[in-house]
């Protein structure tokens, strides 16, 4: 059997176990191409057509997060969790928060954890929105993704109004929230929780059981869920296959667990079904974000943690002791206790985890980032293979593969 060449693009032929000669040819899917929605690249050996076998490299985007968090107080390395998967980063910074606050053992306010959990779920629907209208343009349907878009841009003006950024948020402190939310973003949450359930039914109604995009989905890319659970999936890629597992229920954080709300699963573990998994995944997120609301305590926005929080800038210009509380935090020179703490949150994609080793010094002795991209990723050769080239292209997009999620 002779091997895949290096030459991209070249032609080769190699012996069947039949004995007939085959002709093989390779494509280069990626690294910049506009259908891998990021920067990582399948070498793919194709028989006409039809995928014989892929193999992926990532790397093209490493930025040593691991490394540089090793160099950084712990309150700088929130905005390094921001370029994880960057369609939802308020959930990679509350992630990171929740497992500092469980290494110095800090107890958080309840209205600090309601606050959070609407920031969260608003993410979760903001990455869900980006993830089913890309599906539908890779199956030839642009309408619902320049109609439900404009829905992303809404959450975002809630981001801005809260913390002042957009995309990359860094939103929230060690401890609760930097601020609670203002009149403005209470209005605009509101609004955006009045106006968005019709228009999502309307992207449903564009696409659910429209017969071009049914036929493009069903059994495109499918994983059952005995080998989703050997590679490792979580999130909505395992729950398509039929496991209802999620971190928020598993292993409650932040009080989810005084919300009711269900788990969507699925049964095909195909790109229909991780579609129809994140549609129903934003009506149980508006669900919970409606709970949160009406249920919102009183009380303050941020534990009682003064080596953490900032104190008031009016302070810091005419107290000694919060001038010197404000020098410490922002030079990092924090006393954090020794230990070793694993936390893990329902991230966008599955279960976003940060293991921590603390030696007690400044900056972390170790972190590292459970990313779900890079463990499903691995999966993909084996989902595309003796498909079609252009169900490739959904399979990819249904598994929502963030490069910055990819290469930490």
């Amino acid at each position: 059997m002779s091997k895949v060449p290096n030459n991209i693009g070249q032609t080769f032929s190699e012996e069947t176990q039949t004995g007939k000669i085959k002709d093989y040819s390779t494509l280069n899917l990626g690294p910049t191409h506009p259908a891998t929605h990021g920067i990582f690249q399948n070498v793919l050996t194709m028989d006409g057509e039809i995928i014989i076998k892929a193999e992926p490299t990532i790397g093209y985007i490493h930025r040593a997060f691991e490394k540089l968090a090793e160099h950084r107080p712990y309150n700088q390395i929130a905005p390094i969790t921001d370029r994880l998967n960057y369609c939802s980063s308020p959930i990679n910074n509350m992630g990171w928060h929740m497992t500092v606050e469980k290494l110095i053992r800090c107890e958080i306010p309840k209205r600090a954890q309601y606050l959070r959990v609407i920031i969260m779920e608003l993410a979760r629907i903001s990455d869900h929105i980006v993830c089913d209208t890309v599906i539908a343009v890779d199956a030839g349907a642009m309408t619902g993704f320049l109609y439900l878009f404009q829905w992303r841009e809404k959450i975002y003006e809630i981001y801005e109004e809260v913390c002042g950024a957009r995309l990359t948020t860094n939103i929230g402190r060690i401890g609760g929230m930097e601020r609670d939310f203002s009149p403005k973003a209470w209005d605009l949450l509101h609004t955006f929780l009045k106006e968005f359930p019709a228009k999502l039914t309307e992207f449903e109604g564009l696409t659910v059981r429209n017969r071009i995009f049914m036929d493009r989905t069903i059994n495109c890319g499918s994983i059952s869920a005995q080998r989703a659970l050997e590679y490792g999936f979580t999130g909505p890629n395992l729950r398509a296959a039929g496991v209802d597992y999620d971190v928020r229920v598993m292993n409650p954080y932040s009080s989810y667990e005084d919300f009711q709300f269900e788990i969507p699963v699925g049964t095909n573990g195909d790109t229909y079904d991780r579609f129809m998994v994140r549609i129903h995944e934003m009506r149980e997120s508006l669900r919970i974000i409606e709970q949160a609301v009406a249920k919102m305590p009183e009380g303050p926005f941020h534990a009682d943690v003064p080596d953490f929080y900032l104190p008031p800038k009016e302070k810091v210009y005419n107290q000694m002791e919060a001038l010197i509380y404000h020098f410490k935090i922002v030079m990092g020179e924090t006393d954090i206790p020794k230990g070793e703490v694993y936390h893990a949150v329902e991230g966008g994609n599955g279960e976003l985890g940060f293991y921590l080793i603390s030696n007690g010094g400044r900056t972390p002795f170790r972190l590292h980032f459970r990313r779900p991209c890079f463990i499903f990723y691995q999966a993909y050769p084996e989902m595309i293979s003796n498909g079609m080239l252009s169900d490739a292209i959904l399979t990819m997009s249904s598994m929502n593969v963030i490069a910055g999620e990819l290469d930490a």
